[in-house]
């Protein structure tokens, strides 16, 4: 059955892919993108694809374009907009922290918020937090984001808690590192203030960390997956990808009841 879905962050990387992917399944997909430049060449990429796509611009931090999710109807609402930043949480200058939680957090709650109220208006409908790997495990020297998507955890586990009397569904989807070139930018960022010379975090130790960026699976899986997800009306709470990935996150949280300090 056709549904009509509504993405954020769809102008590049799994976003993009997942947009086209329901496309190409019948859907009718409400494709936002941050940039205007992004309506064009998703436009082209959706064309190339065979597929029609209602493309529009939302900068999700953005209470004007906020305003859009509140204008259309939609069946399913999925909060998929992120931007990340790499480096020490110890030294990491604070406001770029803010910076990750206004749009990963604060941004996302509003845009779900608006979601949540239309659906339990209609008391039914369902609202997807992508979470990451990271919403569980916490990886050294990507403290920012890791943090921000571990709230995002806990807004859907108590948004499922508290919607669930409306007929209102709410679940993740926990991406493993994927080669979209979003892990790559994350690393790149701290070069804007990390400077070995002034800070004690060593080089060396960062860059151990980023030697996950030479192991990062195909996107293509991980955007059949997440189609997958999002268009069936019943599926787990939380959807973790690939399955040794999702075996890393049920390891981490049974040994932080084990590790010593």
């Amino acid at each position: 059955m056709s549904k009509t879905i509504f993405i954020t962050g769809a102008g590049t990387g799994l976003g993009k892919g997942t947009a086209i992917g329901l496309a190409k399944k019948g859907h009718h997909v409400i494709a936002a993108v941050e940039i205007i430049s992004q309506v064009t060449s998703l436009r082209e990429a959706a064309s190339d694809a065979g597929v029609e796509l209602e493309v529009i611009k939302l900068d999700i931090t953005s209470k004007r374009d906020q305003q859009l999710i509140e204008d259309y109807d939609y069946d399913i609402f999925v909060a998929n907009a992120a931007i990340g930043e790499g480096g020490p949480i110890s030294e990491i200058p604070v406001d770029r922290v803010r910076r990750v939680y206004e749009t990963n957090v604060f941004s996302t709650l509003e845009n779900a918020q608006i979601a949540a109220k239309k659906f339990v208006s209609k008391k039914q409908g369902k609202i997807i937090f992508l979470s990451s790997v990271v919403g569980i495990v916490g990886m050294p020297y990507l403290g920012a984001y890791t943090s921000s998507k571990h709230a995002i955890e806990a807004i859907a586990k108590t948004m499922k808690a508290e919607l669930d009397e409306f007929g209102v569904q709410v679940a993740t989807i926990n991406p493993g590192p994927f080669e979209t070139g979003f892990n790559d930018r994350m690393f790149e960022e701290k070069h804007k203030w990390y400077d070995e010379n002034e800070n004690f975090t060593p080089r060396e130790s960062i860059a151990e960390q980023e030697k996950m960026l030479d192991d990062q699976y195909d996107p293509q899986d991980m955007i059949n997956k997440m189609v997958e997800v999002i268009e069936s009306d019943h599926h787990a709470f939380r959807t973790a990808y690939p399955k040794d990935v999702e075996d890393m996150m049920k390891e981490e949280e049974k040994s932080k009841w084990e590790e010593k300090v």
